[in-house]
Protein backbone atom coordinates (compact mmCIF):
# COMPACT_ATOMS: atom_id res chain seq x y z
CA UNK A 1 0.00 0.00 0.00
CA UNK A 2 1.51 3.56 -0.83
CA UNK A 3 1.86 6.43 1.76
CA UNK A 4 -0.33 8.81 1.56
CA UNK A 5 0.11 12.44 0.15
CA UNK A 6 -0.43 15.48 2.32
CA UNK A 7 -3.27 16.56 0.22
CA UNK A 8 -4.85 12.98 0.60
CA UNK A 9 -4.34 13.24 4.34
CA UNK A 10 -5.84 16.69 4.34
CA UNK A 11 -9.31 15.35 2.32
CA UNK A 12 -9.42 12.42 4.53
CA UNK A 13 -9.21 14.60 7.59
CA UNK A 14 -12.11 17.40 5.81
CA UNK A 15 -14.52 14.60 5.53
CA UNK A 16 -14.27 13.46 8.90
CA UNK A 17 -15.07 17.17 9.61
CA UNK A 18 -17.69 17.13 7.06
CA UNK A 19 -19.43 14.13 8.67
CA UNK A 20 -20.41 16.71 11.66
CA UNK A 21 -20.40 19.83 10.26
CA UNK A 22 -23.16 20.93 7.74
CA UNK A 23 -24.83 24.09 6.49
CA UNK A 24 -28.04 25.09 6.93
CA UNK A 25 -30.45 27.94 5.50
CA UNK A 26 -30.21 29.39 9.07
CA UNK A 27 -26.24 28.78 9.69
CA UNK A 28 -24.77 27.93 6.84
CA UNK A 29 -21.04 27.00 6.71
CA UNK A 30 -18.15 28.62 6.67
CA UNK A 31 -15.87 26.60 3.95
CA UNK A 32 -12.06 27.77 3.89
CA UNK A 33 -9.12 26.39 1.88
CA UNK A 34 -5.40 27.72 2.30
CA UNK A 35 -3.04 27.33 -0.64
CA UNK A 36 0.46 27.79 -0.22
CA UNK A 37 0.23 31.27 -1.90
CA UNK A 38 -3.49 32.13 -1.19
CA UNK A 39 -6.50 31.79 1.16
CA UNK A 40 -10.25 31.99 0.23
CA UNK A 41 -13.53 31.22 1.89
CA UNK A 42 -16.65 31.15 1.07
CA UNK A 43 -20.05 30.38 2.94
CA UNK A 44 -22.26 27.83 1.77
CA UNK A 45 -25.68 26.82 2.23
CA UNK A 46 -25.84 22.81 2.31
CA UNK A 47 -29.21 22.37 1.64
CA UNK A 48 -29.50 23.97 -1.27
CA UNK A 49 -25.90 23.97 -2.54
CA UNK A 50 -25.23 27.17 -2.89
CA UNK A 51 -22.49 29.80 -2.55
CA UNK A 52 -23.94 33.11 -0.75
CA UNK A 53 -20.70 34.61 -0.35
CA UNK A 54 -16.94 34.14 -0.91
CA UNK A 55 -14.16 36.62 -0.54
CA UNK A 56 -10.02 35.31 -1.58
CA UNK A 57 -6.36 36.70 -1.90
CA UNK A 58 -7.30 35.76 -5.89
CA UNK A 59 -9.38 39.69 -5.53
CA UNK A 60 -7.17 42.53 -6.87
CA UNK A 61 -9.68 44.92 -5.10
CA UNK A 62 -8.79 43.27 -1.85
CA UNK A 63 -5.16 44.10 -2.52
CA UNK A 64 -4.45 40.81 0.58
CA UNK A 65 -1.84 38.48 0.03
CA UNK A 66 -1.85 34.87 1.14
CA UNK A 67 -0.43 35.51 4.99
CA UNK A 68 -0.79 35.85 8.31
CA UNK A 69 -2.11 39.78 7.52
CA UNK A 70 -3.94 38.32 4.71
CA UNK A 71 -6.13 35.89 6.27
CA UNK A 72 -7.22 39.29 8.70
CA UNK A 73 -8.20 41.44 6.39
CA UNK A 74 -10.02 38.28 4.17
CA UNK A 75 -11.87 37.37 7.61
CA UNK A 76 -13.06 40.66 7.76
CA UNK A 77 -14.24 41.18 4.32
CA UNK A 78 -15.98 37.62 4.48
CA UNK A 79 -17.69 38.79 7.60
CA UNK A 80 -18.64 42.41 5.83
CA UNK A 81 -20.05 40.89 3.31
CA UNK A 82 -21.89 38.32 5.02
CA UNK A 83 -23.55 40.82 7.20
CA UNK A 84 -24.34 43.01 4.02
CA UNK A 85 -26.60 39.70 2.88
CA UNK A 86 -28.15 39.48 6.07
CA UNK A 87 -25.95 36.25 8.12
CA UNK A 88 -24.75 36.56 11.23
CA UNK A 89 -24.61 33.03 12.31
CA UNK A 90 -22.33 30.22 10.74
CA UNK A 91 -20.32 26.90 11.10
CA UNK A 92 -16.93 26.76 10.87
CA UNK A 93 -15.30 24.29 8.72
CA UNK A 94 -11.63 24.33 9.12
CA UNK A 95 -11.20 22.20 5.54
CA UNK A 96 -8.81 19.40 7.09
CA UNK A 97 -6.08 22.26 7.76
CA UNK A 98 -5.29 22.75 11.67
CA UNK A 99 -7.21 25.82 13.05
CA UNK A 100 -3.72 27.52 13.85
CA UNK A 101 -2.32 30.37 11.97
CA UNK A 102 -3.82 31.67 8.71
CA UNK A 103 -7.08 29.99 9.35
CA UNK A 104 -7.00 30.61 12.78
CA UNK A 105 -5.95 34.54 11.74
CA UNK A 106 -8.96 34.58 9.54
CA UNK A 107 -11.35 32.86 12.28
CA UNK A 108 -10.33 35.52 14.91
CA UNK A 109 -10.94 38.36 11.80
CA UNK A 110 -14.44 37.19 10.91
CA UNK A 111 -15.58 37.09 14.43
CA UNK A 112 -14.08 40.56 15.39
CA UNK A 113 -16.26 41.48 12.04
CA UNK A 114 -19.56 40.25 13.53
CA UNK A 115 -19.78 36.65 12.77
CA UNK A 116 -20.96 34.30 15.32
CA UNK A 117 -19.32 30.86 15.01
Amino acid sequence: MAKKTRQELRVVRHVRVRKTVEGTTARPRLAVYRSLKHISVQIIDDSTGNTLVAASTYEKALKASGNAEGAKVIGAEIAKRAIGKGISKVVFDRGGFRYHGRVLNLAEAARAAGLDF
